[in-house]
């Protein structure tokens, strides 16, 4: 066991006493004695280092502090433990060592021009990223063998039948939402019939696709980020990289996929969970028969509005598994990055197909499927 820094007090005749120090003064052995020092009540004159053993920069400043608050000298040292105290002296009069913080003039231009860049090399870095998907993607069609199936069906399986439970129960609850806040309007014009109208429509076209979007970015883009992140931080992606196997055709290829496949068989689940809950409404509170409803919606809704909510799925899907294996393959530092970058997938994710899902809802009208 190593010995620790110790001290004795030896009483001088003019009533001052001499404190001796003793041991190694580095940064592990002067802990409990530093304790000590600090509640010493006796007038102290000098304090000696002859016996001390070595002294690094904490022992130096340890040794001065006793000096100064006593108001003594120190002696007994050698010439490299003087030049420490020396040092340490030297240094500890200049006061505040945080850097001085620039005006509000300067500082306003430099935080725009840091998100400016940040911004850019994000913007390359995505498009870095989509590169290597493709290239991923070309490599695999020209060898079928190297796809992992395996892992798709895994990933297809958390994206998809996993997420059945949550996504029935959040769009049975919007379609109920919808056909009784739409029929509590519609009463007052004595037209709660058109609930059946608004319901379908609305579920269909918009509703439907875009809230699983938004739960499937929230559950399964989270988790990309999160399981890829968590692998670079372990080095799993250097060590497949090392062996010789793609991390994009491991890792993101299959994942990007199963979202792909998965959104419009969701989205299309989640209509008509979302249908059901309205005919819920209007078969409890509307007087009007369940199935009823769910003929009449058939009558209503055109065929379009059930293709637009097809097309806009698996591109949704796309961005939702782009956005979580984009930022899950960023991380680099530690373990609050991942954090950083799971909450950066979401928020991108869901800000992204709002979007999209906004551009759709003008295109689709322009070419005449209003």
């Amino acid at each position: 066991m190593r010995a620790l820094a110790d001290y004795t007090l030896e009483p001088g005749a003019d009533g001052a006493a001499t404190l001796a120090l003793r041991g190694p003064m580095v940064v592990w052995g002067v802990g409990p004695m530093d304790r000590k020092l600090r509640e010493l009540q006796d007038k102290i004159a000098r304090v000696d280092l002859a016996g001390v053993e070595c002294m690094d920069t904490v022992g130096a400043w340890t040794a001065w502090r006793v000096a100064r608050d006593h108001d003594a000298e120190i002696v007994g040292g050698t010439p490299e433990a003087n030049k420490l105290i020396e040092a340490v002296k030297a240094s500890a009069g200049k006061g505040d060592i945080r850097p001085e913080r620039g005006s509000l003039v300067e500082r306003v231009p430099e935080a725009v021009g840091t998100l400016v860049t940040g911004m850019a090399q994000g913007t390359l870095a995505s498009i870095a990223f989509l590169g290597t998907i493709i290239m991923a993607i070309g490599t695999v069609i020209r060898h079928p063998r190297r796809f992992r199936t395996k892992a798709l069906v895994h990933q297809i399986e958390l994206v998809g039948v996993s997420s059945l439970g949550i996504i029935g129960l959040m769009s049975f609850l919007i379609g109920i939402v919808v056909a009784q806040q739409g029929a509590v309007q519609l009463q007052q014009f004595g037209a709660e019939i058109y609930t059946i109208n608004l319901t379908g429509r609305l579920c269909m076209r918009e509703l439907g696709v875009l809230m699983t979007a938004i739960m499937v970015a929230g559950r399964s883009g989270s988790a990309f980020a999160a399981q890829i992140g968590t692998m670079k931080l372990t080095e799993e992606v250097d060590a497949m990289r090392t062996i010789g196997v793609s991390p994009v055709e491991a890792l993101v290829l299959p994942r990007l996929l199963a979202a792909v496949l998965m959104m419009p068989l969701l989205g299309f689940y989640s209509t008509v969970v979302a249908v059901i809950g309205g005919a819920f409404v209007g078969n409890f509170a509307l007087d009007i028969p369940f199935w009823t409803f769910l003929s009449r919606i058939q009558e209503v809704v055109p065929l379009h509005d059930v293709w637009v909510g097809l097309v806009k799925a698996p591109v949704f899907g796309l961005i939702i598994g782009l956005a979580g294996c984009y930022n899950g393959m960023q991380v680099k530092a530690n373990a609050e990055e991942v954090g950083l970058r799971t909450t950066a997938a979401v928020v991108m994710a869901i800000f992204m197909v709002i979007v999209l899902d906004a551009f759709f809802a003008v295109f689709f009208t322009k070419v005449g499927w209003a």
